[in-house]
Parts: C-alpha cells; structure tokens; sequence
C-alpha cells in the first residue's frame, strides 16, 4: 500500500506540474491581453483627452458665435423699426397727398364752369388783339404807302 500512496503522491505532483505549467501559460496570455487593453485604454484616455478639448473650444466659440448673432439680431432689430417708421411716414405723405389732389378735384369740378368761361374770355380776347394787330398793321402799311407816293 505505500508504493499505491506514493504513485498517488507522484501522480498528484506530476498533475499539479502539468497544472502549474499549462496555468503560467494562461497566466502570460492574460498579462499580455491586459498589457495590449492597458495600451489601448492610455491612448484612448489621450484621444478622449484632446476631444474634450476640442469640444470645450468648439463650445466656447459657438457661445461667441451666439452672442455675435444676438447683437447683430438686436441691431437689424433696430433696422427695421427705422424702415417701419419711414414706410408710415411715406404713408402719411400718401394721404396727405391724396387728400389735397380730392380737394384739388372737387373745387376744380366746382368751379369749371368759370374757368371754361375765363377760357372763353381769353380766347376772346386773344382774337380781338389779333384782329386789332391784323388792322393796325395793314393801316400802318396804307399810310406807309401812300406817304412814299403809291396809291
């Protein structure tokens, strides 16, 4: 029985030696695995590093961006209260305007009838001084005429 427990013994050191082995070989392939993950996680630690800072700065500059706009919105704010205010201002110029052209029309229609007859008068008029240079004329020419010795 003792060379049994000592085969045993023999055996159970010759499996723990195979155990021990083929473990140290699981042991190196984790460490190595972990080395390449420990690699990997430092240089994904400085890519997410240098997108915080991107990201900080793309930040800052969309809030000056947008301050930027706010002032330039607020000055075209401006813009277009003055551009209001001048398109009532023609506006009021408009009627103005129409109201004196109505006026205009309706004391002319009133008072057409005497300016057609003011017309008339002129017209009179300009035929008498026409007929009256027209006569004058042809006296100054008899006497002309007959002060020279024609007939």
């Amino acid at each position: 029985m003792d060379i049994i427990i000592s085969i045993s013994v023999a055996l159970v050191a010759v499996a723990f030696v195979v155990l021990v082995y083929f473990l140290s070989g699981a042991l190196k392939s984790l460490q190595i695995t972990l080395n390449h993950v420990a690699v990997t996680l430092e240089s994904l630690e400085k890519q997410l590093d240098g997108v915080t800072r991107e990201t900080t700065d793309l930040l800052h500059k969309t809030n000056q961006l947008a301050e930027d706009v706010q002032k330039k919105s607020d000055s075209l704010n401006n813009v277009f209260s003055a551009v209001q205010d001048f398109g009532q201002s023609v506006q009021k110029v408009n009627q103005s305007v129409r109201k004196v052209t109505d006026q205009i029309t309706v004391e002319t229609e009133r008072q057409s009838k005497q300016i057609s007859q003011a017309v008339q008068w002129g017209n009179a008029a300009l035929n008498l001084w026409g007929k009256y240079k027209l006569k004058k004329s042809n006296v100054d020419t008899a006497t002309n005429q007959y002060s020279r010795g024609g007939v």
